[in-house]
């Protein structure tokens, strides 16, 4: 398994030597070069990096941090350089210099992906030391990021929240502490308004309060659109379902494209440990899930686009077309819609006032440093809420359950109430509902009604978790798919009496297949589906076997 996120020093596998066999088994992969000391191999922001093996000499691995640019790794002969931007084609974080004359083999990433899809071995030593190599760089914060933001604002949270989801090292400067942080604002001539800031090597630009797309822009995540490339098949959304299908897909030899409009993971990805996932007895965080799925779908070759939305399907042609947000278009033989759900918001007047600023939608790590010792509150009573709360309890003082419904029973799992009831820092009230939320620059109280007896209290709690409910993301497809009352797509034999109502006629003579929606060759997945089971394993399952549907429709073209 992958060491934790905060492990003091990569393991030994993260930089393995090769034995002389391997060695020549790469070989027809590359073009050896005889290399002078002090040549530049790669510098960071290099996009399509090659790896570099060493035959003889030596190569230093050099990363940026708050204290300037340091060797975080020198290879010598039988080792090679890289780590996930090999595969996922991300902009280089690293300087790759020579420190000792030799001979180096240089792979193309293309040449990359071929060996590691032939050979079973050497592919195992390529990921493990990537995957690896990308943990120790997050854990000690270096790559070609720095934000320097607040802990009270609502746009460093963000920012960082998405550079966390996404895996991407990045250094953190709080200008609430830090000391020097006047001088760090001076010295690139930026105001307090213009908080958070970051800094991307990349690009070698500063970035005053930039979108996630903007950021995302910056790294080399959101993958550029060739409009005259037709995809086998173009799946929107990366949580579970997604990515399960992304994986499948690549593998089976799909020419596959994944689009997420915010970050891999969906609501799972903001889960602190799921432990009732098949394989993983000692529980597993949605967000290194999400990192692996993305690692594994990227070495079989699905492209991947983070940041860009998908905001209308064209369903009167095929094959179809999907239009993103800055407009560019993507086609595809078939599609997977994956988008999963978003929670529900409580119905409080000024509650967008305070997200980011004491009202958060994820329970990770970063959000429980915010509120370390304090008071916080839960809304919601399934297994994310649940979760939530176990995860908090460990670091708050208090946590404090509110659940509309008058049990936790009936959408939570067995184990999670266990753990909720025998906690005594958990508090749950049933049949409860926040009403009110104040504050100035920050959640400072908040009120919660009890609607079976009408009465009202008011704490002096600055945190509150939303994990409630679900809704649909399907208003870019209300034109084009039949939907259930509550926004959900409806697939398979749900159809059935819909079918002479829904906005575009079902054309074959066959009926849809199981996980098709109303439009044939369109599937639908995961949380985003009308009857869907809202668990982990149930969305991976799903994204799974739609591959398999997808392969029938396409025989069909």
């Amino acid at each position: 398994m992958m060491p934790p996120i905060n492990s003091p020093e990569p393991p030994a596998e993260a930089f393995p030597v090769l034995t002389p066999a391997q060695l020549a088994r790469l070989l027809p992969y590359g073009k050896v070069r005889s290399l002078q000391a002090g040549q530049v191999l790669f510098e960071p922001g290099m996009q399509g990096m090659p790896c570099y093996v060493v035959l003889s000499g030596k190569l230093d691995i050099s990363v940026a941090g708050l204290s300037g640019e340091r060797v975080f790794v020198s290879y010598s002969r039988g080792q090679f350089s890289g780590e996930v931007v090999l595969i996922s084609g991300a902009r280089a974080l690293s300087r790759g210099r020579v420190a000792e004359a030799g001979e180096f083999l240089e792979i193309a990433p293309d040449a990359l992906r071929a060996l590691i899809a032939k050979d079973a071995e050497l592919s195992d030593v390529f990921m493990r030391a990537f995957i690896l190599r990308r943990v120790a760089l997050v854990s000690e914060g270096l790559g070609n990021v720095t934000v320097m933001g607040s802990q009270h604002s609502a746009d460093t949270l963000r920012l960082r929240e998405f550079l966390t989801r996404n895996g991407h090292p990045y250094a953190y400067v709080d200008l609430d502490r830090d000391k020097q942080s006047q001088e760090l604002l001076d010295r690139f001539g930026l105001k307090l308004e213009e908080v958070p800031v970051v800094i991307c090597s990349a690009t070698k630009s500063v970035l005053r309060n930039p979108t996630n797309q903007k950021l995302a822009e910056c790294l080399g995540l959101t993958g550029r659109t060739d409009e005259s490339r037709v995809y086998d098949v173009a799946i929107v959304g990366a949580g579970p379902a997604g990515l399960a299908a992304a994986v499948y897909a690549a593998s089976e030899g799909l020419d596959a494209v994944m689009i997420e409009a915010a970050f891999p993971g969906g609501q799972a990805g903001a889960s602190s440990k799921i432990e009732n996932y098949v394989g993983f007895p000692m529980g597993i965080s949605g967000q290194e899930l999400a990192s692996r799925a993305v690692v594994q779908a990227e070495k079989f070759g699905a492209k991947m686009m983070v940041s860009e939305k998908v905001v209308k399907i064209r369903c009167d042609q095929r094959p179809y077309e999907l239009t993103l947000e800055n407009g560019a278009v993507i086609g595809a033989r078939s599609i997977v819609i994956a988008t999963g759900a978003q929670y529900n918001k409580p119905k409080v007047e000024n509650l967008g006032r305070f997200e980011g600023q004491g009202v958060y939608y994820s329970a990770t790590f970063m959000e429980a440093q915010l509120c370390g010792g304090e008071e916080v509150i839960v809304i919601g009573g399934a297994n994310s809420a649940g979760q939530a709360a176990v995860f908090l309890a460990e670091t708050v003082r208090k946590v404090y359950m509110l659940v509309r419904g008058k049990q936790l029973s009936d959408t939570m799992s067995r184990y999670l109430i266990q753990r909720i009831v025998e906690n005594p820092k958990i508090e749950v009230h049933f049949q409860t509902e926040i009403t009110g939320l104040e504050g100035d620059s920050h959640l400072e109280r908040v009120t919660w009604a009890n609607r079976a007896t009408g009465e009202e209290s008011i704490h002096d709690i600055r945190h509150v978790f939303v994990m409630a409910g679900a809704s649909p993301r399907t208003e870019w497809l209300r034109e084009c798919l039949a939907l259930d009352e509550q926004g959900f797509i409806l697939t398979g034999r749900d159809l059935d009496p819909v079918l002479e109502s829904a906005p575009v006629k079902w054309p074959l003579s066959r009926s849809p297949q199981m996980l098709e929606t109303s439009l044939p060759a369109v599937f639908a997945v995961g949380d985003i589906r009308s009857g869907n089971v809202k668990r982990v394993a149930s969305a991976v399952g799903e994204g799974s076997i739609s591959i398999h549907l997808v392969h029938r429709a396409l025989a069909e073209v």
